[in-house]
């Protein structure tokens, strides 16, 4: 059966535009990733990561701990690449770091070598108002006790708050791997009172 000319130039234009919509989405993707999509340890500057990432998946089948996944279509980060959500699956600081030897193509820096130089992001007491010790409601010091540079990373600042706390987490955003180990151990229900902002949102 012979496709006739309206049919096939129907199908071109068609083809055409759904193209140009998938390219001004990964380009909308490659732009502004949400800010809570994590990359792995050791990644490269947001764009020079897009560059040489070939989502080949090898860093996700290296993590020990299932924290890396590959974005799917649809998802608000380039499809095929990785990334990590710390409220969900906080990356654990192996000390082998075991994501960057397997990636292929250097988008993971391999002369990343100490985990604790690792900068994925960077924490902050993002809703001060929640914070168990800050309102006073509590002496919480989950996220001070999860942070694996505890002391460091993550202090407990003693001093009343303008909530009627005394005392609260204060971060040294010079320190912070951005790992998200403190953003998943907030005790709260629903979303954190610390969290993690990804390097390529913060400029990091």
């Amino acid at each position: 059966m012979r496709v006739s000319r309206r049919k096939a130039l129907s199908s071109v234009l068609a083809l055409g535009a759904a193209t140009a919509l998938l390219a001004g989405r990964v380009r909308s993707e490659r732009a502004s990733p949400p800010a809570d999509r994590i990359r792995p340890p050791g990644a490269l500057a947001e764009a020079a990561f897009l560059g040489a990432c070939v989502r080949c998946g090898l860093c996700v089948r290296a993590c020990p701990y299932d924290v890396l996944r590959l974005a799917d279509l649809g998802e608000p980060v380039q499809a095929g690449t990785p990334y990590f959500v710390a409220r969900d699956h906080a990356c654990r600081m192996c000390d082998d770091i075991p994501c960057v030897p397997a990636c292929p193509t250097g988008a993971l820096d391999r002369s990343l070598v100490d985990v604790r130089k690792a900068r994925m992001g960077v924490a902050d007491l993002s809703d001060s108002r929640r914070c168990l010790s800050y309102t006073g409601a509590a002496y919480c010091h989950s996220c001070f006790q999860a942070c694996p540079l505890k002391g460091e990373a993550i202090r407990m600042q003693q001093g009343r708050t303008d909530a009627g706390g005394l005392i609260r987490p204060v971060v040294d955003p010079d320190r912070c791997t951005g790992c998200g180990l403190c953003e998943q151990a907030c005790l709260l229900e629903g979303d954190a009172a610390i969290t993690v902002r990804a390097a390529h949102a913060v400029g990091a």
